[in-house]
């Protein structure tokens, strides 16, 4: 097996120095995984996930991403490591007022010159990837348009190739479908699982859907109250070990019935968020 490109060594979390809300997770992560982690809500994923790349500082433990022990390192050498961590939202995170090649190219914010991210001078090779990675999605005819414009699976997919865009060695995905119908969910972990391939990248992906998860993943982690339960293939999460993670939560496992179609128009609220129009 290659090495390793990140390792969690007993790491911890707590927001008021009491409760521990990741109790001292163990791991690894290889060149190539699409790993999905699973768990109920409160489990600790977003925690973890948002250890890795610092947007949450870890109360213990170690996050070595290539080498670098990102709990260690401030300022420059931060921002460095984190340009090489690509991150896809639950909410999108566009600037719904910017056209959607904009919100692509905003990517590479972070592997420019500060003076050139000021006037938005990128190169001709990163506007054709930018252009590519859009076609790639489906969202060619989309280029121009307002982000405030697109369903949310279209707007998802606007994220998936900002993150591509950063050229990252790691990607990591926060419920990237929690708020999508099963049709745009589909779409969605299809083109993520696609084009992370076709990058060699390592991804992991937070979901509460057990079905995606064992359709996608090379790997599952399971955690239940901030500790991993379960590490494995996902022939190997039996329906006793699913039982058990998500007991006394079971609605969580699947996609919501009510979810919004793809073709619903998206509203944006006064902070940019995106809330779907009832």
């Amino acid at each position: 097996m290659s090495e390793a490109i990140l390792t969690i060594n007993q790491l911890k979390k707590s927001y008021d120095k009491k409760t521990d809300v990741l109790k001292g997770i163990d791991t690894k992560f290889y060149p190539g995984e699409f790993v999905v982690v699973v768990g109920p809500s409160g489990a600790g994923k977003s925690t973890f996930i948002r250890c890795i790349n610092r947007m949450i500082d870890p109360s213990g433990g170690e996050v070595i991403f290539d080498g670098v022990h990102m709990e260690k390192i401030t300022g420059r050498k931060l921002r460095r490591q984190m340009s090489d961590i690509g991150m896809i939202f639950q909410h999108y995170n566009l600037v719904g007022r910017v056209n959607v090649i904009k919100n692509v190219l905003y990517g590479r914010l972070g592997k420019m010159p500060f003076w050139k991210s000021l006037l938005g001078l990128y190169t001709e090779k990163e506007k054709r990837e930018a252009f590519w990675l859009l076609k790639k999605v489906g969202l060619e005819e989309q280029v121009y348009q307002r982000a405030d414009a697109l369903s949310g699976g279209q707007m998802q997919r606007v994220g998936i190739c900002r993150a591509i865009v950063q050229q990252p060695r790691l990607l990591l995905a926060d419920e990237p479908i929690a708020s999508l119908d099963p049709k745009s969910a589909d779409i969605v972990m299809d083109q993520l699982r696609d084009i992370t391939a076709g990058h060699n990248l390592t991804c992991i992906v937070n979901l509460h859907q057990v079905d995606y998860a064992k359709k996608y993943a090379t790997r599952i982690i399971g955690i239940k109250e901030g500790k991993i339960v379960f590490d494995g293939v996902p022939a190997a999460l039996t329906d006793d070990i699913i039982a058990d993670i998500y007991r006394g939560k079971e609605g969580q496992m699947k996609l919501a019935k009510q979810t919004q179609e793809e073709n619903q128009p998206i509203e944006f609220g006064k902070e940019g968020a995106a809330t779907y129009v009832s």
